[in-house]
């Protein structure tokens, strides 16, 4: 059974979250090659009996479907994170439990992270969402775009609205709820619920006693009951350091724990890596923060979501929000290929196309340039830096402006952050 790749997500509510706001994070472990793509789908309705196609199966589509703005794999129809219009933030966590997940094909936990995002309008309803999916389909399939190997993972779920958030977490069809809504919360590669649970499944303990992981008459104890006999991992650097904040935890916080967490396993020699000949390089791929606003908006911030070496060297966070007619970022976009992609004909991933969008080219050139250590480079990273930096300041003020942004100067946020982006590497 492969291991889950390490990466973790993070939430802070008030008061450890600074202003009332509520800080959600992510870094995410994937293949040091893969591209992947931040992808924005405005709300839309659907005809009756309709399907929707997911990364390896079909589903029912319901009437409507809310605007989402989701960062993925570009092979893949889910999502790795994202949020929704209405405020909701969803992450998922590749788990290792004590039961292997299955290798038939079914829903990915990121198509079930797209789901609760398209068809939720709080935590609550995203997470009934995603249970309600995984009792019908079932969890399965491979992770990466790989013939070689499926790997295939349990999944765990960090959901969250500007008033709770909810942990899930899953085994098989199977899974337990704990709600959040103060203080810190992280997870990460290990299953994490203990006896605080306030939702799960009804057959849960009864197929945990048939299974002869718990007798039925200790304290039920999820992680000790399903997770596996050896796992004694550390979660994360990222939630002792979010743990040991004392000050009120802002959006800089976040994006500064992130990166630490990305150093560490950088070079840390001990930690797996299943896609790399050097096992001090983790393939950690891309983070994310995302800011719960004073019940008006939601603004997430965008990094860059690319090869080793850590993404302050190479990208910027950059603002988003949702309001109507928000352009699309086709820079950020990698080609479709249609029925003729690899990964949706059987046998699948037979071969891989270029599926490099122009901002990762951009970032191509950029990491050769910083990688030689000259002036140029170091030039290059304090423009970067700066750029970040008039992006987060203008997100503080309107934030503490008195009244919403007029959507039309927002509209394309996004769009030129991105087009920013690429033309100082250029």
């Amino acid at each position: 059974m492969a291991a889950a790749p390490p990466s973790c997500c993070l939430v802070a509510f008030p008061p450890r979250a600074k202003d009332g706001l509520v800080v959600f994070g992510k870094n995410s472990a994937r293949p040091r090659d893969e591209v992947q793509e931040v992808v924005y789908f405005p709300a839309a309705d659907h005809e009756p009996e309709s399907k929707v196609e997911c990364t390896y199966i079909s589903v029912d589509q319901v009437p409507k479907t809310h605007a989402i703005v989701i960062s993925r794999p570009a092979w893949l129809w889910g999502a790795e994170m994202g949020a929704n219009e209405h405020g909701v933030c969803i992450a998922n966590e590749a788990v290792n439990a004590r039961e292997p997940a299955a290798e038939t094909e079914a829903l990915l936990g990121m198509d079930l992270v797209r789901l609760g995002l398209e068809r939720g309008s709080t935590a609550k309803e995203a997470l009934d969402v995603i249970v309600a999916l995984l009792e019908e389909h079932g969890q399965g399939g491979n992770y990466y775009e790989d013939a070689g190997s499926c790997h295939s993972f349990q999944s765990a779920y960090l959901i969250v609205d500007r008033e709770e958030a909810w942990v899930l977490e899953t085994v098989g069809k199977y899974w337990a709820a704990e709600k959040v809504t103060e203080g810190v919360r992280c997870i990460c590669n290990q299953l994490s619920l203990t006896t605080k649970i306030d939702a799960e499944h009804p057959e849960l303990r009864s197929y945990a006693q048939r299974q002869g992981w718990w007798t039925g008459e200790d304290e039920f104890n999820f992680s000790e009951v399903f997770s596996p006999a050896d796992d004694h991992l550390h979660c994360c650097a990222g939630k002792d350091s979010l743990e040991k904040q004392e000050e009120s935890i802002t959006v800089q916080t976040m994006i500064d724990i992130l990166l630490c967490e990305q150093r560490l396993k950088r070079y840390d020699s001990t930690a797996p890596c299943e896609h790399s000949l050097l096992p001090a390089r983790v393939h950690m791929g891309f983070g994310s923060v995302w800011m719960l606003c004073r019940g008006l908006l939601l603004v997430p911030s965008h990094p860059a979501w690319l090869k080793p070496l850590s993404f302050l060297s190479r990208s910027i966070f950059k603002p988003f929000i949702f309001v109507d007619d928000v352009k699309l970022v086709p820079k950020a976009q990698s080609p479709c290929f249609g029925d003729d992609d690899p990964a949706r004909k059987e046998p699948r991933f037979q071969e891989k196309p270029d599926r490099r969008h122009e901002l990762y080219k951009a970032h191509e050139w950029a990491r050769a340039v910083i990688a030689r250590g000259q002036e140029q480079g170091r030039r290059l990273r304090r423009t970067m830096l700066e750029l970040e930096k008039q992006g987060l300041e203008a997100m503080e003020e309107i934030l503490a402006g008195p009244a919403p942004p007029d959507p039309a100067e927002v509209a394309d946020l996004f769009y030129d952050c991105v087009d920013t982006e690429i033309k100082f590497f250029k």
